[in-house]
């Protein structure tokens, strides 16, 4: 007797379902493993990228500290360059009063200007001439003043007159 309408079919061990429930099983173990692959790539370009950073921070860091070693040198030149200037300048006046301090009727020759002394060398008409328009001034710039006077054949007078600044008002 036959307790089925419809012939039996042989049974398989992997049925289509299996078929579709590997085929997902083996989807998500890909996926699985393409991520842990993908996430082990980033890592490791993640490291190397720390690492290359972590050399130019270093390489910037060197960059900057010449920079600043320069700068400094630069601030160093620029600050003795003004003094220099303003030495200068300061030069260039006092030379500039000097002449203007000599009256007309003296010559100069020579004048020798040092850190704390002032020698001038020049013709003078007569020794009153030089007391009164030269010397009276320089006496009052100087501490210490000293005047040579030597004759000329037409009658002036060649003077040498050495004026000197105290060490302690310096």
């Amino acid at each position: 007797m036959r307790y089925s309408f419809i012939t039996p079919r042989p049974k398989k061990i992997v049925t289509p379902e299996l078929k579709l429930v590997f085929f997902f099983f083996a989807m998500t173990l890909f996926i699985l493993f393409a991520t842990y692959g993908f996430l082990l790539f980033k890592s490791h370009q993640f490291s190397n990228n720390v690492v290359s950073i972590t050399q130019r921070i270093s390489e910037t860091n060197a960059s900057i500290a010449a920079m600043q070693h320069e700068i400094a040198a630069i601030k160093k030149r620029a600050a003795h360059f003004q003094k220099v200037t303003t030495s200068n300048t300061v030069l260039k006046d006092s030379i500039k009063n000097l002449f203007d301090l000599v009256p007309e009727r003296i010559t100069l020759s020579k004048a020798v200007l040092k850190k704390d002394a002032l020698v001038l060398y020049g013709i003078t008409p007569n020794k009153e001439v030089y007391e009164f328009l030269l010397q009276a001034p320089l006496r009052s710039i100087f501490h210490k003043t000293y005047s040579d006077f030597y004759p000329l054949n037409n009658g002036w007078y060649r003077f040498v007159s050495t004026n000197y600044l105290d060490e302690e008002a310096l």
